[in-house]
């Protein structure tokens, strides 16, 4: 069941969503992503060129839905607007609640695929991140006037994409 006006809070308690974006057709394509909520806001991030962020372009309609590491849904569909964040302090944001939510894990996986890229001789992948709000959230910007309640950046972070993001 498709719940409209549900609030993106509800996804609090778990570690991946399933994001789906809509093709021009109307088709949806499902990914499984890290996330991180702040202020009742998801947060995740993609590689610059991922097909998810064209998808966004073309339509901001999107449905996320708690699930596993293997993809199999663990609560309802909730239906959702998504945005490419262009913002530098809400990028600050977004990367700080993905440090704070994943910790040494991400930063593990983080480091061993800066060195695969290395060993592979390949330039680092820039990230582009994406912010998933509720459809009856009006956009705005009062969610960045507090940054002081987020961990700060650990030193020395590579900017590398994101587990389970391709």
């Amino acid at each position: 069941m498709i719940t409209q006006a549900q609030s993106l809070t509800t996804m609090r308690g778990y570690k991946y969503i399933n994001l789906t974006t809509f093709r021009k057709s109307g088709v949806g394509v499902a990914t499984l992503l890290w996330f991180a909520e702040h202020q009742g806001i998801l947060y995740t991030q993609t590689f610059p060129a991922a097909g998810k962020l064209k998808r966004i372009r073309h339509t901001a309609r999107v449905m996320i839905a708690p699930c596993t590491i293997s993809g199999r849904a663990l609560g309802q569909e909730v239906e959702g607007r998504a945005r490419i964040i262009t913002n530098e302090q809400e990028i600050l944001l977004a990367e700080a609640a993905l440090a704070n939510k994943y910790g040494l894990t991400r930063r593990i996986y983080n480091g061993l695929l800066g060195a695969f890229g290395k060993l592979r001789q390949q330039a680092p992948a820039g990230r582009t991140y994406i912010a998933i709000e509720p459809l009856d959230s009006p956009h705005h910007s009062s969610h960045l006037k507090d940054l002081t309640s987020m961990k700060s950046l650990p030193r020395n972070h590579s900017f590398v994409p994101l587990f389970l993001n391709w």
